[in-house]
């Protein structure tokens, strides 16, 4: 920033020699105390300013460009550290990218007005005591008008500019996290919910951009006001002065050329003041964070609201209730596959080739095949993510295109191999917008193990989880998932897409345990590749690479 700032600086006393030059050779060719030859130098004036403001642009836009990448360096390698803390991915992409490009209007506009502002406006005022005495006392006392003004106004911008860029960070972050976990939000019912909540979230980020474009308005309008008013001032007594005969005509003219340059500055640093608050508040937010003990605010981001209205899990304590699952209005369904195929948009083979099974009311079947061989698909097609190309799946006879999926999602519990976890406290994230209590929420954790590594985190239930569940293991975040299982009581078809995958010994033990548990009772589809799990089922159903037809 330092050679940034040392050529604006010299820019500017350029600029001001340039100016005053432009105007004595203007009023003298206008006045007729100079001839026309001199029209030659002045051309040469106006190209310089010209190509002196060109050079000023090209040097600023490399500077921003330096900075930015500068701080987007710094930015990336901070959170690959350790102590990085629990920020998020959303609002990091939004801080490095829409936030610090906003940085270009403060390098190349902001810095550069400031300093013209700061020698143009002297070296005129002194010219004008030197040529016209009344004038430069009105201009005198005119110019610190504007600047305060812009101060008094600037006060406001600033503050709605941050809640601006904050309604921004927080609609990124949310946004994304709701996308990564749309298949969960899905199943589970809460992606409807979920919009609404991305549209009061958007409607916020709308209303600070309106408030904050109402206030840059607002002090356009004032700043022009008081520049034309003070010009008017200047102006008036000139024409009278010059009509009287007490004011000659060359410094009439050369008054009248200089008095709008010592206002122009100051107008275009308050226009361009209010585009860079953005980026002054990006960097501000970028240096808390760069910068590990420095006392500034952390970026946060708004959590997905998971929860149930009316609903409030605030007063969940650390005791352990008896463990008990909750009774199920309907009985486990009968399934049927009838010629099953699913190929995928762009796909040359079948994901699903023509597969047919039947499995019984509270009936647990383990699907296994290689990867690719579409066991995957078969869970997404009975959720409803994935309609057959061909054939059809039966629930109690009839067909599931013709069901309502939202409610025949409200009978299925569904673990998939890669739970996604919210950024939001660890109750949330097991109720997933289930109407249930903190009782519930703290038995369906006991019954998927989870409770004693919930309890011992440092707010217990309370914990804000990181974005996907950073702050966890991956033994712990299955667990979460099967407590989200447990904390379904309506489930009566339980589907798990490998849910001991890459765990360690202990951490499968107590999934399988857990598992175990909450298929009493229930249809249970399970996708293993580990014996622990094959073990659970009734039945085992491979599927090769062509998906061959199920039998039992």
């Amino acid at each position: 920033m330092r050679p940034h700032l040392a050529a604006c600086l010299a820019a500017a006393v350029a600029a001001g020699l340039l100016v005053l030059v432009q105007a004595e050779l203007l009023a003298g060719v206008l006045s007729g105390r100079f001839t026309t030859a001199v029209l030659l130098p002045l051309a040469l004036v106006v190209a310089a300013r010209g190509l002196l403001g060109w050079a000023r642009g090209i040097f600023a836009g490399r500077t921003a460009t330096a900075v930015k990448s500068a701080l987007r360096r710094r930015l990336l390698s901070r959170f690959q550290e350790p102590d990085a803390g629990s920020a998020r991915s959303g609002e990091l992409v939004t801080l490095a990218g829409r936030g610090l490009d906003a940085l270009d209007a403060y390098l190349t506009g902001y810095l550069p007005a400031v300093a013209v502002a700061g020698v143009i406006p002297i070296a005129v005022v002194v010219r004008l005591f030197a040529a016209d005495l009344g004038t430069a006392v009105i201009v005198l006392l005119t110019l610190p008008l504007i600047p305060i003004f812009g101060a008094l106004v600037g006060w406001t911008t600033r503050a709605v500019t941050r809640q601006q860029l904050e309604a921004l960070t927080r609609l990124g972050g949310h946004f994304l996290d709701v996308v990564r976990g749309l298949p969960t939000l899905r199943a589970f019912g809460r992606a409807r919910h979920q919009a609404s909540v991305i549209q009061q979230v958007a409607a916020a980020h709308r209303t600070a951009t309106m408030r904050t474009l109402r206030v840059a308005f607002l002090s356009s309008l004032v700043l022009e006001l008081v520049a034309s008013l003070s010009l008017a001032l200047v102006a008036v007594p000139v024409g009278l002065r010059l009509l009287s005969g007490s004011l000659d005509l060359h410094t009439a003219l050369l008054v009248l050329l200089l008095a709008p340059e010592a206002y122009i500055p100051l107008r275009a640093m308050g226009t361009t003041f209010h585009a860079a608050m953005e980026g002054v508040a990006a960097a501000d937010q970028a240096f808390s964070l760069i910068t590990p003990g420095r006392d500034h605010a952390q970026i946060r981001v708004q959590a997905p609201d998971l929860r149930t209205p009316d609903r409030d899990h605030a007063q969940i304590r650390s005791q352990a209730p008896d463990l008990r699952i909750f009774g199920r209005d309907h009985a486990p369904p009968a399934i049927r596959l009838e010629g099953v195929t699913v190929r995928y948009p762009g796909r040359e083979d079948n994901a699903l080739d023509d597969v047919t099974l039947e499995i019984a009311p509270g009936e647990r079947v383990a699907i296994v095949g290689p990867s690719g061989a579409g066991k995957s698909t078969l869970l997404h097609v009975l959720l409803g993510f994935v309609t057959p190309s061909r054939g059809r799946v039966l629930i109690d006879g009839v067909d599931l295109t013709g069901l309502d999926l939202d409610e025949w999602r409200r009978r299925l519990a569904f673990v998939p191999q890669r739970p996604h976890l919210f950024a939001a406290t660890v109750a949330a994230n097991i109720s997933l917008g289930a109407d249930a209590s903190p009782d519930e929420v703290r038995t369906a954790a006991a019954a998927a193990q989870a409770a004693e590594f919930v309890e011992a985190l440092p707010y217990g239930y309370e914990t804000e989880l990181g974005e996907r569940g950073a702050n966890l293991s991956a033994g712990q975040r299955q667990r979460v998932a099967l407590a989200r299982a447990f904390c379904r009581p309506s489930a009566e078809v339980l589907l798990l897409d490998e849910p001991t995958a890459r765990l360690d010994g202990r951490s499968e033990a107590a999934i399988v345990a857990a598992t175990r548990t909450l298929s009493e009772g229930r249809t249970a589809i399970v996708v293993a590749h580990r014996p622990a799990m094959i073990e659970l089922a009734d039945r085992v159903i491979r599927l090769s690479d062509h998906a061959e037809r199920g039998a039992a």
